[in-house]
């Protein structure tokens, strides 16, 4: 089956783009596709696969985000604004209400965060703090800055839903192969923690953020949209920045700004940015356990947006 797509990121989470609209194409099918096409060792790679997909009375569009291993996310903020950016080109609009699999979110294109990087805003949330939907089972319905007793460390995390679960705890100085390890303890899904979770460890640098974060079905990654947001909220909650301040949220891909309320809703603005366009076959009907992806053909580089944004990174 061949598929039209669009490689593109957001703060440097980089995924295939397809336009599923008009797809008959099943969950099981799409989650081949997703393995297939962000395999790291295929002919494309990324940190999961986008599809925009049609809306309904109140969303001009839809998104949906499986992840590497062919798991779908509840949401991916930095994907949305690929996504929301393919909505625009196929609506004629530049604002929306986008649908996502358990949640919705408002989406705009914004001003640009630097010549030529094509900018969208989006607001996410309220964010949950009710631990017992994850579902986590820790004998509490709400972490605020506790330690919780089964992962392998004694360091303090909030726990935030937005609504995909996020454990975030702040660090003086990240220390990687401790994020990885706790990590690969939520991804084993363990009886307290069946759906598994993102990990976070973040840097409080004066107003602004720095985030590392552990994924959940992708493993250590350089960016993560809904992380950045599920940190600027818990940084907002327990006091260690102000609601309602503009706060830059910086990643090993890049950066976002920022913005988190009293009422949980938290906005990001963002790159949007399409590196190429092309098609690839993939063979999802002979073995959904083994799809591969191949013959990739790129019918149009995106230089100047890879350049801009490429500009963007070497001023941080």
């Amino acid at each position: 089956m061949r598929f039209d797509l669009i490689k593109c990121h957001g703060s440097g989470n980089d995924f295939p783009l397809i336009d599923a609209r008009a797809s008959t194409l099943g969950d099981a099918a799409w989650a081949a596709v997703a393995r297939a096409l962000a395999d790291r060792d295929g002919p494309m790679g990324g940190d999961g696969l986008l599809l925009l997909t049609a809306g309904d009375d109140t969303h001009a569009f839809g998104m949906r985000m499986f992840n590497s291993d062919g798991s779908e996310s509840e949401t991916c903020l930095n994907g949305l604004r690929c996504v929301a950016r393919a909505g625009f080109a196929a609506t004629g609009s530049e604002a929306a209400m986008a649908l996502l699999k358990t949640s919705d979110a408002a989406v705009k294109r914004d001003a640009d965060i630097a010549e030529g990087v094509f900018t969208v805003r989006e607001i996410a949330g309220p964010a949950s703090l009710d631990v017992t939907a994850w579902p986590m089972t820790v004998g509490t319905d709400r972490i605020v800055d506790t330690p919780i007793a089964p992962l392998p460390t004694d360091r303090a995390f909030t726990a935030v839903a937005m609504p995909n679960p996020h454990l975030v705890t702040f660090v003086d100085a990240i220390d990687e192969a401790e994020l990885v390890r706790v990590g690969e303890t939520c991804e084993a899904a363990p009886d307290w923690l069946p759906n598994r979770a993102n990990v976070s460890f973040v840097e409080v640098r004066g107003r602004d953020l720095f985030v590392r974060t552990f994924e959940r079905g992708v493993g250590l990654t350089d960016s993560c949209g809904s992380a950045m947001a599920a940190s600027t909220y818990a940084a907002c909650l327990t006091g260690r920045i102000a609601y309602d301040t503009p706060t830059t949220v910086f990643n090993k891909g890049g950066l976002v700004r920022a913005e988190a309320s009293e009422a949980a809703m938290v906005t990001l603005s963002g790159n949007a940015t399409f590196e190429w366009t092309g098609s690839v076959e993939v063979e999802v009907e002979v073995d959904l356990d083994t799809a591969i992806a191949s013959d990739l053909v790129v019918t149009r580089r995106h230089d100047d947006e890879v350049a801009a944004w490429a500009g963007l990174l070497a001023t941080i």
